[in-house]
């Protein structure tokens, strides 16, 4: 079965309850979903040592093809420490290096960023674009930042499902 939308969370607890917020208002679309939370999987930390003594652990191979059988994607994620939380980069780290081309997941995959954060968002929301065009993803102009005091409202979730869908029909 074809997915049409892999939402993909960083942490557990606000994040994880915008990546549902997401899914649902896909699903609502008629669209394939599915929801991916990171903090679930048994990923060691990425280092070169690592990688050359033990190779490639054997879960990023079915991670990989997780992320392949979704068309679009959004991430949602916290800003940690002013920047993208370990068990992204972690896994981003664990990704790219299973094949040749480290842009092979990423490269013109149509992708939504979107944060729940307890300080300001905007480290992450940065740092975040800035990483996913270098791996050659798409991402949407548009992306939303969620705090306590201003929380993600339903037509801004909507707005960016629809403008995911545009970029991947372009």
């Amino acid at each position: 079965m074809a997915i049409d939308l892999l939402v993909i969370c960083a942490s557990s607890g606000e994040n994880l309850s915008l990546a549902e917020r997401f899914a649902a208002a896909a699903r609502g679309r008629g669209q394939q979903v599915d929801l991916l939370d990171l903090t679930t999987l048994e990923l060691p930390l990425y280092t070169s040592r690592v990688h050359g003594s033990t190779g490639v652990p054997a879960t990023v191979g079915p991670l990989g093809e997780r992320l392949a059988a979704a068309r679009r994607w959004v991430i949602c994620a916290p800003e940690y420490n002013g920047t993208i939380p370990p068990v992204l980069t972690n896994a981003v780290a664990w990704l790219s290096v299973q094949g040749d081309d480290f842009r092979h997941l990423f490269n013109r995959r149509p992708v939504v960023i979107a944060s729940h954060s307890g300080g300001g968002g905007m480290g992450l929301l940065t740092a975040l674009r800035l990483h996913l065009v270098h791996l050659g993803a798409n991402v949407v102009g548009r992306q939303l930042l969620a705090t306590a005091a201003r929380p993600a409202q339903e037509e801004s979730i909507h707005d960016l499902l629809e403008r995911l869908e545009a970029l991947s029909a372009a």
